[in-house]
């Protein structure tokens, strides 16, 4: 309604863009499955740990298939100091140290699928010609519809709904829960078009980055606020998985990296254009002794 008005524009639902998405929409659908599986059968704490190492997977395909150059060693160390920080806070919860390593098989395939989702994403956003951007917004949950509706389903999300609501004869929804629901549909509105916004602006790699990041902050933020605090060594391990995400710098594109000679310094530039210069100087003053000499020729 808004496009026809003129308001906004809107890129209209091609097959030749649904396609590409549909890919997308599988990974990202899979990758829901494989957290709630992963949460099932271990602790949130595994899920971090493992999480935390889908940025090293992503910069592997981002040199591979994205045309990045190769990490620095400095953002190798980043990434790993991430890792150690998140294994770091996970060591400090008993559950994860008691876990057998069958429980580390969702946890794997969601960091598997997480990082194709990340790379492949970069590359609709680079392939897939749409104009506005709103426009992978609206892809992306147009076709996600369906698949949330069946991943509802699998964890008994409408049976759960139903006792809530008829638990209750004098306010079948509460306004603070119609609120509530409101307010998380603007939040996640507002998460779509920022995140494809971001994706597009930065690496697949920092993109993958930012989330384990913003994971760490949440936590770190739950910890402020409730009475669930993690222990002191925990909560340094939250700062350590922040400072290795600041470590990281974002790999240039192949063939954009400058590369300088070695043993050129700056003196040596310095050098080379006073040199430039004085020879210069010495070809206009020659230029002009020979200019006189010729007109001194002409006048005898």
């Amino acid at each position: 309604g808004a496009q026809l008005l003129g308001f906004i524009q809107v890129d209209p639902i091609k097959w030749e863009y649904v396609k590409p998405y549909l890919l997308y929409i599988f990974f990202f659908s899979t990758g829901v499955y494989c957290n709630m599986r992963s949460l099932s059968i271990s602790n949130v704490e595994t899920v971090i740990v493992f999480r935390a190492l889908s940025p090293i997977i992503v910069a592997f395909m981002d040199a591979l298939c994205l045309g990045r150059e190769w990490p620095s060693q400095r953002s190798w160390a980043g990434l790993i100091i991430l890792v150690l920080g998140a294994y770091g806070y996970a060591s400090f919860d008993e559950k994860f140290q008691t876990q057998g390593y069958s429980a580390y098989f969702w946890p794997s395939l969601y960091t598997i699928v997480i990082a194709s989702e990340m790379a492949y994403g970069k590359r609709i956003v680079k392939s897939v010609p749409l104009k506005t951007k709103s426009g992978p917004v609206i892809y992306t949950n147009l076709l996600g519809f369906v698949p949330m509706l069946m991943l509802a389903n699998v964890s008994h999300e409408y049976g759960k709904f139903w006792e809530f609501f008829w638990a209750n004869e004098k306010y079948r929804l509460p306004p603070m829960s119609v609120f509530l629901l409101v307010l998380g549909s603007l939040v996640g509105t507002g998460i779509g078009y920022s995140s494809w916004w971001c994706r597009e602006m930065v690496s697949a790699t920092s993109f993958t980055l930012i989330g384990v990041m913003n994971k760490c902050l949440t936590i770190l933020l739950n910890v402020m606020i409730w009475d669930q605090h993690a222990q002191p060594g925990g909560i340094f391990c939250l700062f350590v998985c922040i400072a290795g995400g600041m470590i990281y710098q974002q790999a240039p594109m192949k063939g954009e990296r400058k590369t300088v000679p070695t043993g050129i310094t700056a003196e040596d530039e310095e050098f080379k254009t006073d040199i430039n210069k004085e020879v210069h100087d010495d070809d206009e003053e020659a230029v002009e002794l020979l200019d006189r000499s010729n007109a001194a020729k002409r006048r005898g």
